[in-house]
């Protein structure tokens, strides 16, 4: 009794498990009792935009660098993926015929983002760690390449003598190095660093801290580029063999000393921290100066930098909400940021007693779709920012913070984000006043899936278990490589937002952000991957 006969032949099929509603999966995962205070904001939904899951999707939460997504998406869709940025080294003075200039040479800095020593395109660790593994020679690239190639094409020129100053043009963007609410202890760091329209090598330095022979020797410092801009302070001893790390660093603001302190072991790996350049425009002329005088010519005065003061005194928000008369966010732009010199005569053609604008030496940045994908993957927040001030100069002419938060949210508002979903104030999440409903994000996501450069836009975010802040997260089957999202963490804010392909094998969008977690804890992202996996295994 209670079974039942077969025919000769027939198989026995099993039911494919089938999981548990979305919501129920997520609002179990919810009840851990290490994110139980914090405050959670989801939303999903299919490509075309229809709801999957929601919760708390038009509530506010900090983005952290989910916001660099709404500034690369901004700038793909106005300036254009080919876009590029040409720097340029100007004499300015007057000329005599023995190769003298009595003026200035100005390196006018246009916004590139990548005057450094990165390999662009962007290169992830994975295709590192196979060329190691195939026993291919990694050599560390001089982060001040492209100014030396400058400094080589001066050379090349006529020039002898400078009678006057090596100058750090960055007057391209108005002088505001740090956003609203930037945190001052975030200052000291590389991805504190101000923001200039002469930025070089991420506008930071490398400080190795190494240990002495023995225990109670004192500890050696270097800085690398070797440019003389910061004095070093060292008061860090060797510490016993296998004793903790302690080493410390600091600076006071506007401070060219950096302090170095605490204890590092005998026998220890060194320590490397990045340190942000106090002036990035000072510091390139004073590089610049440097090869200039290696190269045998000789300059009389000093380096110095040259920046345009904000005169604005209108609020920040009412500011960046005013109307663009006149401007239709969804045209296409190709402009192209220029310096603000041109190129003169193109030789000492002027009577020698008439001051003429020379070029001398220029470089051309990568289309800004390679740095797009450089922003996103590695969170590079100094990126954003140039692409932030480069919408201001586009569409205003005005490379201020507020003039670009003010293109961003034209552009957004155009697309069909509400107006009252977002706040920006600066273009890559680090300033604690952004806020960003989730429903806010699918509507950008789901809007730039349908345009002409959303191939080269998905490209810049991180894949799951494969590169970028991506790399050490989702690398098991099934969600490894079908993860591509952009990461944000602030303080006690976490964010995660992108396109997820799913067990059925179609794609979703997805934006998770949590609020007032537990200070230190992981707690929260340990949960978020697990909603991941909830919203892929359900759909």
């Amino acid at each position: 009794l209670g079974m039942m006969c077969l025919p000769a032949g027939a198989k026995t099929h099993h039911r494919r498990h089938r999981p548990k509603p979305l919501k129920v999966q997520i609002a179990k995962l919810l009840t851990d009792p290490a994110i139980a205070q914090a405050h959670w904001g989801i939303a999903v939904t299919s490509m075309d935009g229809k709801p999957i899951y929601s919760m708390n999707e038009g509530q506010l939460f900090q983005p952290a660098s989910n916001a660099k997504l709404f500034t690369t998406a901004t700038a793909m869709a106005l300036l254009g993926p080919a876009t590029t940025f040409e720097t340029r080294v100007v004499a300015k003075g007057v000329w005599s015929g023995s190769g003298t200039l009595t003026g200035d040479v100005v390196l006018v800095g246009a916004g590139d983002a990548n005057l450094s020593g990165r390999e662009i395109p962007y290169v992830s660790p994975e295709v590192i760690a196979e060329r190691k593994k195939a026993g291919v020679e990694t050599v560390e690239t001089d982060p001040l390449r492209y100014l030396e190639q400058m400094a080589d094409q001066v050379a090349n020129t006529r020039l002898k003598v400078v009678n006057g100053d090596v100058v750090g043009d960055d007057t391209l963007f108005p002088w505001e190095p740090y956003p609203e609410d930037w945190a001052i202890d975030d200052a000291l760091w590389g991805y504190g660093a101000p923001v200039s329209a002469l930025t070089v090598n991420d506008n930071r330095i490398k400080v190795t801290i190494t240990p002495g022979d023995e225990a109670g020797n004192p500890a050696a410092a270097v800085v690398d580029p070797a440019v003389p801009y910061y004095t070093l302070d060292v008061s860090a001893t060797t510490g016993a063999v296998g004793s903790a790390r302690s080493i410390g660093v600091d600076r006071s603001p506007g401070s060219k000393v950096l302090r170095i302190y605490g204890t590092i072991a005998a026998g220890a790996e060194p320590d490397v921290e990045e340190v942000a350049i106090e002036d990035p425009a000072e510091y390139a002329a004073i590089a610049l100066k440097q090869m200039l005088e290696t190269r045998g010519i000789r300059v009389t005065g000093k380096a110095r930098a040259e920046h345009r003061i904000s005169c604005d005194t209108a609020s920040f928000l009412p500011e960046t909400r005013e109307e663009i008369q006149g401007f239709d966010p969804l045209k296409h732009y190709n402009s192209q940021a220029s310096s603000r010199f041109g190129s003169g005569c193109g030789d000492h053609c002027g009577p020698s007693h008439l001051p003429v604008e020379k070029l001398l030496a220029s470089h051309v940045s990568p289309p800004l779709a390679e740095d797009v994908v450089v922003t996103n993957k590695v969170s590079q927040n100094l990126h954003a920012e140039l692409l932030l001030h480069h919408l201001g100069v586009a569409v205003l002419g005005d490379g201020s913070t507020a003039a670009g938060a003010r293109v961003v949210r034209t552009f957004l508002e155009n697309i069909g984000v509400g107006k009252d979903d977002f706040v920006f104030f600066d273009g890559s999440g680090l300033s604690g006043h952004d806020l960003v409903a989730p429903r806010a994000m699918v509507t950008l996501l789901q809007y730039a899936s349908g345009q002409p450069w959303f191939a080269d836009w998905k490209q810049s975010l991180p894949v799951g278990g494969e590169d970028g802040s991506l790399a050490d997260r989702f690398g098991k089957e099934p969600l490894k490589d079908h993860v591509f999202a952009k990461t944000g963490t602030l303080g006690e804010a976490r964010a995660l937002s992108g396109y997820l392909e799913c067990a059925s094998g179609k794609t979703v969008i997805f934006s998770i952000m949590v609020g007032d977690h537990f200070p230190g804890s992981h707690a929260d992202r340990t949960v978020m991957d697990g909603i991941v996996a909830a919203i892929a295994a359900t759909n």
